[in-house]
């Protein structure tokens, strides 16, 4: 019986009730073998939760009890009929493990997502989608503030530049990421990263374009600092009408619409662009968040250093000025001129 009871072991860690099952042994019995060859060292045994698990490990064995096993186990194969039946009821105990997690998904799916929240908390599954990460990366931080995200991603890339302009969150930033070697806090402005050109893999610009006061000018000063192939990823608010948002927390706008970020994000110099609505969390106050993606391309990237990136605004402005006809002179001219300046204030109000 003893050398039943480690023939299956060998090939799985099974419970007392498992070998109970598989070798149909009274559970006393089988706990008395299990105590002798735990003594003896050819069982190991394990605490989980209420269970009791078993299991042989050859290499764990002594070199004689190694050999002697063995020795067994090739006389056990050699006459396989002696025990016809156990392997053929412990597929029958292992395919009832499925079947017992099935039952209880099936029992508990109207309440899941409640009970894995209290049991493992509500966000482990969004932090661990970090793994996803090349582990090389150097993900760029952008507005950081207390440095949440830095401290969910920093265990899954290289290095982490956590930037941001207030002194205040720079310093709460610094006090959660002190046990974080591999992020480099640095205070600097959006509009000036504190970055060579192309020294970010990936960058993260969460809940700050709506702060600052030239969006298109951030984005394009994200896409300097982002190497050629690198992604930039936005989350911000949809449009909405909270304009006491201004009052309270400072924001200079009042949402992004979707064309408008895939806008901004092309003439910034980023392909690839996705933007999707995020699902409303019901215990959210505040209005609907979007995420927003960008591939950064090689054309058009500044070269000066930092903070000196041209703007997509710039650089509309000096397509207008090279598309705009040579005009006549004299009064004809003067008129035309006036009709002009009139025009380019009228779409000058427009984009503000």
């Amino acid at each position: 019986m003893r050398c039943r009871i480690l023939r299956l072991l060998e090939r799985q860690e099974l419970t007392v009730s498992e070998l109970v099952a598989a070798l149909q042994l009274p559970q006393s019995s089988m706990s008395r073998h299990l105590k002798t060859l735990a003594d003896s060292g050819f069982v190991s045994a394990r605490q989980e939760g209420t269970s009791r698990w078993y299991a042989l490990l050859p290499e764990r064995l002594e070199p004689s009890a190694r050999k002697l096993w063995a020795l067994i186990r090739d006389q056990m194969a050699e006459k396989p009929v002696a025990f016809p039946a156990d392997l053929d009821r412990l597929a029958a105990v292992l395919a009832e493990r499925p079947t017992r997690s099935q039952e209880f998904f099936t029992t508990t799916a109207g309440r899941w997502d409640r009970l894995r929240d209290e049991i493992f908390g509500r966000s482990f599954d969004l932090r661990a989608v970090a793994g996803l990460l090349d582990p090389t990366t150097c993900l760029g931080d952008l507005a950081c503030g207390t440095g949440r995200v830095s401290e969910a991603v920093a265990p899954f890339v290289d290095s982490v530049i956590a930037i941001d302009s207030s002194p205040a969150m720079l310093e709460a930033a610094r006090a959660r990421l002190k046990a974080t070697p591999n992020v480099d806090v640095r205070e600097g402005a959006l509009e000036g990263l504190p970055v060579d050109d192309g020294a970010l893999d990936a960058g993260t610009l969460f809940l700050a374009l709506h702060h600052v006061a030239d969006p298109a000018r951030v984005l394009a000063e994200a896409h300097r600092a982002i190497r050629e192939g690198g992604r930039l990823v936005v989350v911000d608010m949809l449009p909405h009408d909270r304009e006491d948002y201004r009052q309270q927390m400072g924001h200079v706008w009042l949402g992004f619409s979707e064309k408008q970020t895939r806008r901004d994000l092309g003439d910034a110099g980023f392909s690839a662009i996705r933007v999707h609505p995020l699902p409303v969390d019901p215990s959210a106050r505040g209005p609907r968040l979007f995420v927003a993606s960008g591939v950064a391309s090689g054309s058009g990237r500044s070269r000066g250093g930092s903070g000196t990136a041209r703007t997509s605004r710039q650089q509309r402005q000096d397509e207008e000025l090279r598309s705009t006809p040579r005009r006549p002179s004299g009064e004809g001219g003067r008129r035309a001129a006036r009709r002009a300046r009139a025009k380019d204030n009228t779409g000058a109000a427009v984009r503000r």
